[in-house]
């Protein structure tokens, strides 16, 4: 179904781009619900709540993964206006996804929840969107709840952006106060796209997706000229050349058209099979007539934490390879390359940005790839120094070099920002101090909230930490951190033995003050996890040749004196001595089945 595009749609003068950036449940994908349905871009059955969030995942958990693009039309003061809203998620985990879709826009709505006030990632993205000097709409969401502290709320938003009162807008994403004004600033406030549409042809791939049928479609934002179906396009830094079988638009499904020109949001399907040739962040330009250069100021994707995800049948090998491509291609902050381990085989080394993302991942491997994988225990990159003064980088324990060549080891530290109401400053302290964190210094931003900046080594705060930051403040603490630097460390490997035999997929680099005690913890939580055998299994806990913990899991055993009543005890003797030298030779060959929990175990240590 192609429409015919009437010349006003041509001007760009009535296009607006713009995201919608909060802190996570601060109604985000409500707001956009209603924003589509004030548009009648969505109506009847499509209506549901969080339109835009496609994935059964985001709908289970209510946060959104994915920044979703959709266009719609509104009417003012009798023109005809095209918005292309691209939403958000909202977790720190997820803030790659943010970035690109700021890189897209020309403004920004910034959703403050009125129960809640201004939170860490509020103000994270909120200096993400001012560094790409973006328009930025304040409005404060849920002003229909009981609970809500609008004036407050405002006093916290003039301080931080320093704008007029009378520019924030009240709203609410549940009831639809507000939602004309939201949707009457974007148009007045929010710039018009500059560029030149008879310039040679530069656009922007902000996102792609993998479809089974069609190849890989890959998302764009038209910066200069204008594109065609059927023209013949190239890709700038993978320099792949290909020719455009459909463009459009994105209304709620893909609607094709003929030509885009500079500052529209559309796609491109070009057959592509590959995931490798479509790169978020590069640019599209005619084959004949080239753009001068890239589009700039796009970042390469930081992984902050690293783990192992191996196959459970060493054959799904390959499949597992074509997962991770495709999921890639949807999620461009994961990063991968092939590693093998003793006891997995072979399997990744997947690179994430956090643990949620972790999680997340995993559960999309199984539910969209039916791939069911192992993890191992997540850690962070290190850098290590040799004698020689070399330096190399390290991602997993079993990848140290031998202790004797090494100089020092420096570890990653992160700048992180904490906000919180006053009565959590205590204990909040407390956890970061015993997780050896460096108080930078405390600012009180308003009433009784403080914002408190600590540097923490990274390594402390992948496993547990946010989980005991929400539940100490109960809930009211808001966490953001970002890479600060790297600083020498005593590291030690802690190594996992079971029967005497070390098992690499649970080794880990840990601080040398915490190793007894988190060596003694393993082996009690391994106990428990690891099913009884015929044999006895020790569990132990070595840095480098030393035994920190042991444990042993007794064997399952059959009382074979029942039929000796009575009688001379040297013939139960007998019988117990010769079970006794079966176990023994079943332990020489018999191996111990660690099940996948156990892995996971160590993360839940507490």
């Amino acid at each position: 179904m192609h429409y015919k595009i009437s010349r006003h749609e041509y001007l760009m003068e009535k296009i607006r781009n713009f995201c919608i950036i909060a802190h996570i449940d601060h109604g985000k994908s409500t707001l956009a619900d209603r924003l589509l349905e004030y548009t009648n871009t969505v109506g009847g059955k499509e209506l549901q709540n969080q339109v835009l969030d496609d994935m059964d995942l985001e709908r289970e958990r209510g946060i959104t993964i994915k920044s979703h693009a959709i266009q719609m039309k509104y009417v003012h003061g009798g023109e005809e206006y095209t918005l292309n809203l691209i939403d958000t998620p909202g977790h720190v985990d997820f803030s790659y996804e943010v970035s690109r879709s700021i890189a897209a826009c020309e403004g920004a709505l910034l959703i403050v929840d009125a129960t809640q006030g201004v939170q860490a990632q509020t103000i994270s993205n909120l200096y993400m969107a001012i560094d790409n000097d973006l328009e930025i709409i304040p409005v404060i969401n849920k002003v229909d709840l009981d609970s809500a502290k609008p004036e407050e709320v405002e006093d916290q938003i003039i301080d931080l952006l320093g704008c007029k009162r009378e520019e924030i807008v009240r709203a609410s994403g549940k009831t639809g106060i507000g939602v004309d004004d939201v949707l009457e600033a974007i148009v007045t406030r929010v710039p018009a796209p500059k560029g030149d549409p008879k310039a040679p042809l530069q656009a922007l791939i902000f996102d792609s997706v993998f479809n089974p049928f069609r190849g890989i479609i890959a998302y764009f934002k038209i910066v200069n000229g204008s594109i065609s179906k059927n023209d013949f396009v190239k890709f700038v830094s993978t320099e792949k050349e290909y020719h455009a079988d459909e463009i459009g638009v994105l209304k709620l499904n893909m609607m094709p058209c003929n030509e885009l020109s500079a500052g529209n949001v559309g796609y491109i399907i070009s057959g592509i099979k590959t995931s490798k040739e479509v790169k978020v962040g590069d640019t599209i330009t005619h084959v004949s007539n080239p753009c001068e250069s890239a589009i700039s100021g796009f970042q390469e994707v930081k992984p902050m934490v690293f783990a192992g995800v191996y196959p459970i049948e060493t054959e799904d090998y390959e499949n597992l390879r074509a997962s991770l491509e495709k999921l890639q291609l949807n999620d461009a902050s994961l990063t991968f390359q092939p590693e093998s381990s003793v006891a997995l085989g072979f399997g990744f080394r997947c690179g994430f940005l956090g643990l949620l993302h972790m999680e997340i991942i995993q559960e999309r491997l199984s539910r969209e790839f039916n791939m069911d994988v192992i993890t191992t225990v997540p850690n962070v990159s290190y850098k290590i120094y040799d004698k020689k003064g070399n330096m190399t980088e390290v991602h997993n324990p079993a990848g140290l070099p031998d202790l004797t060549l090494i100089d020092h080891i420096e570890e990653p530290y992160i700048r992180a920002s904490i906000i919180t109401a006053t009565d959590y400053i205590g204990p909040i302290m407390t956890l970061c101090l015993g997780k050896r964190g460096e108080l930078v210094k405390q600012e009180y931003i308003s009433g009784n909230r403080v914002e408190i900046f600590f540097d923490l080594p990274l390594g402390e705060i992948v496993i547990d930490f946010y989980d005991k930051l929400k539940s100490i403040s109960k809930g009211y603490a808001s966490f953001d951190y970002h890479l600060h630097d790297f600083r020498p460390s005593k590291l030690i490997k802690l190594d996992i033995l079971l029967n005497g035999e070390p098992v690499d997929a649970l080794s880990t680099l840990t601080h040398f003050d915490n190793a007894v005690t988190f060596g003694r913890r393993m082996c009690e939580k391994l106990k428990e996890l690891i099913p009884r055998q015929q044999f006895d299994i020790a569990i132990q806990a070595a840095i480098g040749a030393k035994i920190i913990a042991r444990e042993t899991i007794k064997a399952v055993r059959k009382d074979v004196t029942a039929k000796c009543y009575g009688g001379d005890v040297s013939r139960k003797r007998k019988l117990l001595e010769k079970q006794k030298a079966g176990k023994k030779r079943m332990k020489q060959i018999g191996t111990v089945e660690v099940p996948q929990k156990a892995f996971l175990a160590v993360l839940k240590l507490d």
